[in-house]
């Protein structure tokens, strides 16, 4: 964030009905949202590059190990719903401090486990803590800013943060690798406990809300993404025809069909339908699944391509995602300038033709291409369309919300990129290892016979250059469904996201009062 942000926002705003107005410095409220933010969004990635120096210390086997990832993924994603509503119900203020602090006291229990038992554990709470904090950090962002010029530099800071997490984490988990794998966890201690204590201090908390909790929605919503989730990630590993993926996702799907006719009979529902049902934000959800579900497989394949193909180290392969962190939050600052005079699909529509593009660019790369020539350029086009796209989706995913439905609307958000990103990473690795098949079947029958039969050395380098060659044409492949996937959403977004730019600047919420 830039200081002229920060010395913009510090200006005190005034909210009608009280005599102050929410956080007399604006600034600081937002660096502290922001960091929480950034925590939770980079723990999604920044443990991965750490993977196998967990299962050599702590013993993990190799089918054991991946649920260091999936069961982060499926407590979070599962939750996220009743996060926001406990939000909206208790106060938001006072859950994204519990969530932050639940989510630091995990981090230093999966720092200093010995056994695989107390990771999984510990990464089960911290996908609690980030389920309250996540969609309660947005909420606050909508109540806390006036809107208008305000709040849209607001969402440009939070928005940037939110996509360049993933690839802030790759870069922070290849450089604390090299120190210690533990310290991917303790970095959360110093970052948790100031937010948590700032926040407390500096944000607004919101009054309780009218209501009681919805615990039938509460079950069928947490069992049904969880199950959706873990059947997405299993497909990813396995296949789509595997009977346990088949198994979790068909439970999912009931559970979540349930949940919607719960939704739809109870008094006071865990998601009022009205918050999805409504054109606007709908669109702005769809809009964030598909792209979630191209970006979260990008960072996948690629970042398998850096290491193997390119051979970089760890602490190399993070630094060469840094270009793609400065993209989106260079686009993100650009977006929130424009769309105060711009309607918001003339901002995201171009800027998903410009991630589809730069996705398409991945297509073109081969066991011979370089980092500078052949994917940094690709990169940075593809990071500032996906800045572009974010910020006009996170207004008009929150745009015209009753002030005591902020938290649950945001949390549909965040549960939008979560399925998103498992529904992207499993399509696309069964497209992946398909063509990696058909690739090395291809090869292996071209390869020449007869002569003097190869060294031992020979037939390794051979079967090594199959496997390289086959990779990047079935991670090409890959590419490619995900560059059409964004431009179909590009061509959505300019279809139907109809809200005009002087509506997001009228798109006042109730006011907060002071805690």
């Amino acid at each position: 964030m830039s200081s002229t942000t920060v010395e913009e926002l510090n200006e005190p705003t005034r909210s009608a009905g009280s005599d102050t107005a929410g956080p007399k410095r604006l600034g600081l409220a937002l660096l502290v949202i922001c960091a929480a933010q950034l925590m939770i969004v980079l723990d999604g990635t920044i443990v991965n590059i750490a993977l196998p120096h967990i299962e050599r210390d702590l013993g993990f086997s190799q089918a054991n190990l991946q649920w260091v990832i999936t069961i982060y993924t499926l407590a979070f994603g599962g939750v996220l719903l009743l996060g926001g509503r406990l939000g909206d119900l208790y106060g938001r203020r006072r859950m994204f401090v519990w969530g932050v602090v639940l989510f630091t006291v995990s981090s230093l229990a999966a720092g200093i486990a010995q056994n695989e038992q107390t990771m999984l554990v510990a990464r089960a709470v911290q996908g609690l803590g980030g389920a309250l904090a996540a969609p309660n950090a947005l909420a606050l962002i909508t109540t806390t800013f006036p809107a208008g010029k305000e709040r849209n530099k607001a969402m440009g800071v939070f928005a940037a943060m939110s996509g360049a997490g993933a690839a802030i984490g790759l870069i922070l988990g290849g450089a604390l690798t090299e120190i210690d794998w533990r310290w991917n966890f303790f970095i959360n201690l110093p970052i948790g406990l100031v937010v948590a204590v700032l926040g407390q201090r500096i944000l607004t908390e919101s009054e309780d809300g009218q209501g009681s909790l919805d615990v039938p929605g509460a079950i069928t919503s947490i069992a049904g993404l969880s199950s959706l989730v873990y059947g997405l990630t299993h497909a990813a590993s396995t296949s789509w025809g595997d009977a346990t993926t088949v198994g979790f996702l068909v439970a999912g799907v009931v559970l979540l069909a349930a949940f919607v006719v719960i939704e739809t009979r109870v008094s006071h529902p865990l998601l009022p339908m009205r918050i999805p049902g409504d054109r606007t934000r709908g669109t702005s959800n769809f809009v964030m699944l598909v792209v979630g579900a191209g970006m979260f497989a990008m960072f996948y394949f690629l970042g398998i391509y850096i290491q193997t193909i390119l051979g970089y180290s760890a602490l190399k392969t993070g630094l060469a995602f840094l270009p793609f962190s400065v993209g989106i939050v260079v686009a993100a600052q650009v977006a929130s300038l424009l769309v105060s005079r711009v309607d918001p699909r003339w901002i995201s529509g171009p800027g998903a033709a410009f991630a589809a593009v730069g996705m398409w660019g991945f297509t073109h790369l081969t066991p011979q291409s370089t980092y500078t020539a052949d994917l940094l350029p690709w990169i940075v086009v593809l990071a500032f369309g996906l800045g572009l796209i974010f910020v006009p989706m996170t207004l008009t995913a929150v745009h015209a919300v009753d002030h005591e439905d902020s938290s649950s609307a945001s949390a549909v958000l965040n549960t939008m990129q979560q399925v998103g990103g498992a529904l992207g990473l499993a399509t696309l690795s069964t497209i992946f290892v398909n063509n990696v098949a058909d690739r090395v079947a291809q090869l292996t029958a071209s390869a020449p016979t007869g002569g003097a039969a190869p060294t031992r050395e020979q037939a390794a380098a051979a079967a090594r250059a199959i496997q390289a060659e086959a990779f990047t044409y079935g991670a090409g492949r890959a590419y490619l469904v995900a560059a059409i996937m964004i431009a179909v959403a590009g061509v959505i977004t300019v279809a139907f996201l109809t809200v005009k730019h002087d509506e997001l600047a009228n798109d006042v919420a109730a006011p907060a009062h002071m805690g």
